[in-house]
C-alpha cells in the first residue's frame, strides 16, 4: 500500500469504528466501548504520523477516489491530499482526540442502558471529519465534511440534553454556524457558476487562465466562503457562539473545540486563499494582508479583554481561544511561509496548551461542582498537582520559553513585524495573566476573598466528602467518591445543579435570578451571585456546575491527570525539537506555493521548491516571550492584590452585555461581519 493509498483510512477508520460501536453499544460494557474507540483513535494518530515521516523529503501524496484522475488538468473526481500541513493537522487531530478519550474513561456518569457507545462514536465521527477537512482537495468536500463537524459538535455541545442550557447552547452553536455554512455554500456556487469546477486545483486553474474576467463575482465568493470559515475559527465579530457553547459543553468536548476544531476555520481560510485565489486571477495579496490583519488585531483584542474579565473559567479559557485565533490571523496575514510556519507552531503549541488548561478545569467542576473564579477562592489548595499543571499551562499561554507557544509567538511576531508585536505581547499576557490569576485565586489563596454575600450557598449534599468518609482523601480513600445509589447527590440534573440549567436565555436561575431580571446572562447563566460588584447585574458564574460523574471527586483519577499532563507535555516538546521546526517550515513552503499545488494535484508533477530557512529560537523572540510571561504574572499579582476574586469594573457591563445569549444580536453582529469582511476586500 503507498501513501497515497493510506488517505482514505485517515477518515473511513474511525466513521467505520463508530459505526461498529453505534451497532454493538447497547451489548458491550463501558469499558470496552470507551477502550476500543481510544484504540482506534491512537491508530489513526500513529498511521498520520507515519505517513508524516515517510513522505517528508518525498513528492506530495494524492489519492483520486475511484481513481477519477483529471485528464489534460481537467476532472470531476474527488481527491485527499496529502501535503505536510494537511496531514500534520490529521495527526494533531488524531493525537488530541486519543488523549481526550483517555481523559473521558471516568469522567462521565455511567451511560444509560444499551447506550455505552455513544459518547466515544460521536467523538470518532468528529475525528473523522476534522481529518477529511485537513486533507481534502475539493471544495465541495470541503463543505461536507465542515457540516459533518459542526453537526457532531452540535450533539456534543449539548451531550447532557436533559439540561436545557446545555440545549439552549449547542442550539445557538449550530444556528450560528449553520449561517455560516450556508454563506460557505452559496460562494461555492458562484465559484463552480463561474468556473464549472469545486477541485481546489481546478478553481486556481481555471481562475489564472481568466485573470481580468469577473473580479467583482471572485471577491463575493472569497467573502462568502471565508465567512463560514471564519464562523467556525470564532474570529471576531462571529465568535459569539464559542463561549457559549464551552459554558456548557462537556470538558472534554471543550478540549476538542478550543485545541483543534477552532484552529481548523484558519487553517480552511488559509487553504483557501493560497489554493484558489492566490494566482493571478484571484484576490491582489494588499487586499488580503489588510482583511486578515485588521480581523486578527480586533478578534485579538476583543478576546484578550473579555477574558481578562471573566469569572467563569471555561468562559475565560474559550475567550482565550478567541484572543489567540486573533493572533494566528495577524501571523498568517503576512502570507509568507515565515508567517506560516510561525501559525502552524503556535496552533501546534496552543492546542496541548488549551486542551490541558480545560482538562484542570474538568477536575475542579468534579471536585467542587462549580468553575466561578469566585466561589472556588481558596479550596483548590487540595488539587497540588492540578494547580501546578494550571500555573505551568497559563505561563505557557503567556508564551513563555521553551513551550511551543513561545516559539510560535516569537516567529509570528517575526514575521508580522512592527507594531504587530506589541499585540502579540499584551494579548499573550493578557490571556495568561488572567490563568495565573484564577491560579493563584483558586489554588494557592492569593488575593482578597469575596464577601461571604458573594458566595452562593450550597446545600449539605452538595459539599465535597470529609477525609474522614469513604473515598475521602485520607489514606486508603478511593480515588473517586461515589454515591451508594440512595442520595441523589451522584444524579445528574437534579437540585441545584438542574436548577442552575433551567434558565433559558437572558434569565439567570438561582438567588441572581430575581437581581438580574431584564440583565443579558446568556443561555449558560448559572445558579449563584449577582455581580461582586454589586450592581445587581446577574453573570455567568460557573456556580453550581452540573456535575459528570456520579459523586465528587476527591482525587484526581489518574487518567484525567496523565491525559492532561501528557497533553501539557505536548505543548512543550513543541518549542523544544528541531526537527519539528524543520518539518513544519517545508510543509509551511509547500503549503504557500500556489502553481506547485496546482501541478502535484492536476498533473502528479513535482515542481522544484526552495526551502527557507529552518526556523530558531532568537534572542529577540525569547526575550518577548519571557517579557510577556512576566507581564503576565505581574498584571495577575497586582489583580489578586487590588481586586477582590471576581470583581468585574462597572465599564465593562455594555461589553458583557453584548454577549447576550440572544440569537438576534448574534446574527446582527454576524451580519455586521460579513459587511466588514466585504469592506476590506474590496
Amino acid at each position: 500500500m503507498t501513501a497515497a493509498h493510506a488517505l482514505p483510512l485517515l477518515v473511513a477508520g474511525p466513521l467505520l469504528g463508530a459505526a461498529l460501536l453505534v451497532a454493538t453499544g447497547r451489548w458491550l460494557p463501558r469499558y470496552v466501548a470507551e477502550v476500543f474507540g481510544t484504540v482506534l483513535a491512537a491508530a489513526t494518530a500513529a498511521l498520520a504520523l507515519v505517513l508524516l515521516t515517510v513522505t517528508a523529503h518525498r513528492p506530495t501524496p494524492v489519492e483520486w477516489a475511484g481513481g477519477w484522475r483529471p485528464r489534460q488538468g481537467a476532472g470531476v473526481g474527488i481527491v485527499l491530499v496529502g501535503d505536510g500541513l494537511g496531514l500534520g493537522f490529521a495527526a494533531l487531530v488524531s493525537v488530541l482526540v486519543a488523549a481526550v478519550l483517555v481523559y473521558s474513561w471516568r469522567f462521565f456518569d455511567d451511560p444509560p442502558a444499551h447506550q455505552a457507545g455513544a459518547f466515544p462514536a460521536l467523538i470518532l465521527v468528529f475525528q473523522a471529519a476534522m481529518c477529511g477537512f485537513t486533507l481534502t482537495g475539493d471544495l465541495f468536500n470541503a463543505f461536507v465534511f465542515f457540516e459533518l463537524m459542526g453537526v457532531v459538535a452540535y450533539a456534543l455541545t449539548g451531550y447532557r440534553v436533559e439540561e436545557a442550557r446545555a440545549v439552549q447552547g449547542a442550539l445557538t452553536f449550530g444556528f450560528l454556524n449553520s449561517l455560516g455554512g450556508y454563506a460557505t455554500l452559496l460562494g461555492i456556487g458562484l465559484l463552480y457558476a463561474h468556473t464549472g469546477a469545486l477541485g481546489l486545483a481546478p478553481l486556481g486553474a481555471a481562475l489564472d487562465a481568466a485573470p481580468h474576467s469577473a473580479g467583482m463575482l471572485v471577491k463575493a465568493a472569497f467573502v462568502l466562503v471565508a465567512t463560514g470559515f471564519l464562523v467556525k475559527a470564532a474570529a471576531f465579530p462571529f465568535h459569539f457562539w464559542l463561549p457559549d457553547a464551552h459554558t456548557v459543553a462537556p470538558t472534554p468536548v471543550c478540549m476538542l473545540l478550543s485545541g483543534v476544531m477552532v484552529q481548523l476555520g484558519v487553517y480552511g481560510t488559509a487553504r483557501l486563499y493560497f489554493t484558489v485565489f492566490a494566482g493571478p486571477g484571484g484576490l491582489p495579496g494588499t487586499a488580503v494582508r489588510r482583511t486578515l490583519l485588521v480581523l486578527g488585531v480586533l478578534t485579538a483584542l476583543a478576546g484578550a479583554l473579555l477574558c481578562w474579565l471573566q469569572r467563569h473559567i471555561k468562559r475565560l479559557l474559550a475567550f482565550s481561544t478567541v484572543a489567540h485565533t486573533g493572533l494566528f490571523l495577524v501571523g498568517l496575514a503576512s502570507l509568507t511561509p515565515e508567517g506560516v510556519t510561525g501559525t502552524a507552531l503556535y496552533v501546534l503549541g496552543h492546542a496541548g496548551v488549551k486542551a490541558a488548561l480545560f482538562g484542570c478545569a474538568g477536575v475542579l467542576v468534579d471536585r467542587f461542582g462549580s468553575v466561578d473564579e469566585q466561589e472556588l477562592h481558596g479550596r483548590g489548595g487540595e488539587l497540588r498537582r492540578v494547580g501546578v499543571l494550571f500555573t505551568v499551562g497559563g505561563l505557557a499561554l503567556a508564551g513563555l520559553p521553551p513551550f511551543g507557544t513561545g516559539l510560535g509567538k516569537a516567529l509570528s511576531e517575526e514575521a508580522a513585524g512592527g507594531w504587530a508585536t506589541v499585540v502579540f505581547v499584551l494579548v499573550s499576557a493578557a490571556t495568561g495573566g488572567a490563568v495565573l490569576r484564577v491560579a493563584g485565586g483558586v489554588f494557592l489563596g492569593l488575593g482578597a476573598p469575596p464577601a461571604e454575600a458573594d458566595v452562593p450557598a450550597r446545600p449539605a449534599r452538595e459539599r465535597p466528602p470529609d477525609a474522614t468518609e469513604p473515598g475521602g482523601p485520607g489514606p486508603g480513600g478511593a480515588g473517586v467518591a461515589r454515591t451508594d445509589g440512595t442520595d441523589a447527590d451522584g444524579a445528574r440534573g437534579t437540585g441545584a445543579a438542574e436548577t442552575a440549567g433551567a434558565a433559558g436565555t437572558g434569565s439567570a436561575a438561582g438567588p441572581a435570578g430575581a437581581a438580574g431580571a431584564g440583565s443579558a446572562a446568556g443561555p449558560a447563566s448559572g445558579a449563584g451571585p449577582a455581580s461582586a460588584a454589586g450592581d445587581g447585574d446577574a453573570e455567568t458564574t460557573g456556580a453550581d456546575e452540573p456535575t459528570e460523574t456520579q459523586g465528587r471527586v476527591t482525587r484526581a483519577p489518574d487518567t484525567m491527570l496523565a491525559a492532561t499532563g501528557a497533553l501539557l507535555a505536548g505543548g512543550l516538546a513543541v518549542g523544544c525539537v528541531p526537527g519539528l521546526w524543520a518539518a513544519v517550515s517545508r510543509a509551511a513552503d509547500s503549503f504557500t506555493d500556489h502553481t506547485g499545488y496546482l501541478a502535484t494535484v492536476l498533473f502528479a508533477r513535482a515542481e522544484p521548491l526552495p526551502h527557507s530557512p529552518v526556523p530558531q529560537w532568537t534572542a529577540t523572540g525569547v526575550l518577548l516571550g519571557l517579557l510577556s510571561a512576566a507581564l503576565g504574572a505581574g498584571a495577575a499579582c497586582v489583580a489578586l492584590r487590588t481586586v477582590p476574586s471576581g470583581v468585574r469594573p462597572r465599564w465593562s457591563r455594555p461589553l458583557r452585555r453584548l454577549h447576550s445569549g440572544h440569537l438576534g444580536d448574534y446574527v446582527a453582529c454576524a451580519l455586521a461581519g460579513v459587511t466588514l469582511l466585504a469592506a476590506l476586500v474590496w
